[in-house]
């Protein structure tokens, strides 16, 4: 056992799951080592989420199920991210068993917690640091990918989040400190570098000179060793021709859309300050499906927002019928302290909340399946991301359209392939969210055990 032991719990969003990495890489630095037992840990770090009010209590409860620890080997427990960037002062007086307290953007202080004595609450303010290529890090998914934060915080002012009071104004990156940072992954085997910010879409309009999103993408794009580039949370409005262009030109800009509209109803719309009605969302799908036909479109919707009318859940309804969109995340509203639908009072009941929840997500789970489906005999392009959950006996990745974590997988059932190789599978089989498929060969075909039937490949059509 090593003498400095650390473990660390992340929780929320994949932008704090990057700080996570960061911390995880400053606490190498001052020569602890990570376990995953925390009960084999000397320090317990725990990055929560303060978004909403289910993250809220999950952090609490984790907070309290860390501090048993303290009991055994664990001599300090550190609790860091939007929770206690929220409610510092109200933690520290109810969490004795807390020994120090840092913010959303005080990663790089846990190496002087480590080292020695710290204040106990030390949480700085949301704009005192922005990543950097330069700062420590130690990648914690699988399979060769990497989530790429180009921003903090947010400029927007959407009426149910509390995100700009947590994490501060924007504050973006530059193209060459990304571009470093990209290349750097690129040569530890990152093949899928995933863009993430709060409001993407914004990148570089605080920055002199104004760098666009365009530009830094194809930037990215352009490293080697980059053969996948997603790009996550677009907002509906500025979204320019140059950047639809990039992601259809660019080989490894993935033709992958992730915009959560949050709604479709023109009224509620307004009340969520998103600065747009229904029809501007009918017309960004049909744009980006007129310039981008074989697109992924993944969204997220909120629903049982104050003032959410059946009229307006019945729109909402509609459009996600006609959308016919890849990949939906429905929400339930959350009454946040500090935001202005928190003052209002035209509240919808919880059961029907629920019940709309169920009912989106209903309607949306067929659409998901058919489009699966849809890709049974075709010939995908997947990372390998490791031995499955389900069994050890396949292994699991993911094609193009699924995003880590959130979108489902391919699982492989026949055939050979390593973590972090990019094969061609074959489609045989879908359910809602996941696919089974085949390895195909450098030969061009599927090896398979003598009692499995081959799948009928598709034809490819070429385009003359």
């Amino acid at each position: 056992m090593a003498d400095k032991t650390i473990h660390f719990v992340s929780l929320g969003c994949a932008k704090n799951r990057v700080d996570t990495e960061i911390m995880l890489g400053v606490s190498g630095q001052v020569g602890f080592t990570h376990v995953e037992d925390p009960a084999d840990a000397e320090v317990i770090v725990v990055n929560t989420c303060g978004f909403i009010q289910p993250a809220k209590e999950e952090s609490i409860d984790t907070i309290f199920e860390m501090a048993k620890h303290k009991d055994g080997r664990c001599h300090k427990l550190v609790v860091s991210g939007c929770l206690s960037q929220r409610y510092a002062d109200d933690l520290a007086k109810e969490m004795p068993e807390v020994d120090v307290f840092l913010g959303s953007s005080d990663m790089l202080k846990l190496g002087d917690v480590l080292k020695g004595s710290t204040p106990r609450l030390w949480v700085g303010h949301p704009a005192e640091h922005t990543i950097a290529a330069t700062d420590p890090r130690t990648l914690t998914q699988r399979g060769h990918s990497a989530y790429v934060k180009i921003a903090e915080g947010c400029n927007r002012s959407c009426s149910f989040c509390a995100i700009p009071g947590i994490r501060g104004k924007q504050r973006s990156r530059t193209v060459q400190d990304i571009v470093m940072e990209a290349t750097r992954l690129a040569s530890l085997g990152v093949r899928e570098h995933n863009i993430v910010s709060q409001d993407t879409i914004s990148y570089g309009r605080d920055l002199e000179g104004r760098a666009t999103l365009a530009e830094l993408v194809s930037a990215v794009a352009d490293v080697p060793g980059v053969d996948w580039l997603r790009l996550h949370y677009l907002y509906p409005e500025k979204l320019t021709q140059e950047l639809v262009d990039v992601i259809r030109d660019h080989e490894s800009v993935l033709r992958y859309i992730d915009m959560p509209l949050q709604h479709a109803a023109t009224n509620m719309l307004k009340r969520m300050r998103r600065g747009h009605g229904g029809q501007r969302l009918y017309k960004v799908v049909d744009r980006l499906r007129e310039a981008l036909p074989d697109m992924v479109f993944r969204t997220t919707f909120i629903v049982g927002h104050p003032g959410e009318s059946e009229a307006d859940f019945q729109e909402l309804c509609d459009f996600v019928s006609w959308a016919k969109f890849d990949h939906v995340g429905v929400f339930t509203y959350s009454h946040e302290e500090g935001t202005r639908s928190g003052e209002m009072d035209d509240l919808v009941p919880e059961d029907e909340i629920m019940a709309r929840r169920d009912h989106l997500v209903s309607l949306q789970r067929p659409i998901s399946r058919g489009k699966l489906q849809d890709r049974i005999g075709e010939e995908l392009e997947v990372l390998v991301d490791g031995v499955s959950d389900e069994s050890d006996l396949i292994m699991e990745g993911r094609w193009w359209g699924q995003a880590p974590e959130v979108d489902g997988k391919v699982y492989l059932v026949n055939g050979e392939a390593r973590t972090g190789q990019l094969v061609k599978a074959l489609v045989r089989e879908a359910s809602d969210y996941d696919l089974v498929a085949d390895i195909v060969g450098a030969d061009g075909e599927v090896d398979l055990p003598p009692d499995v039937e081959p799948v009928k490949r598709k034809r490819k059509l070429q385009l003359i």
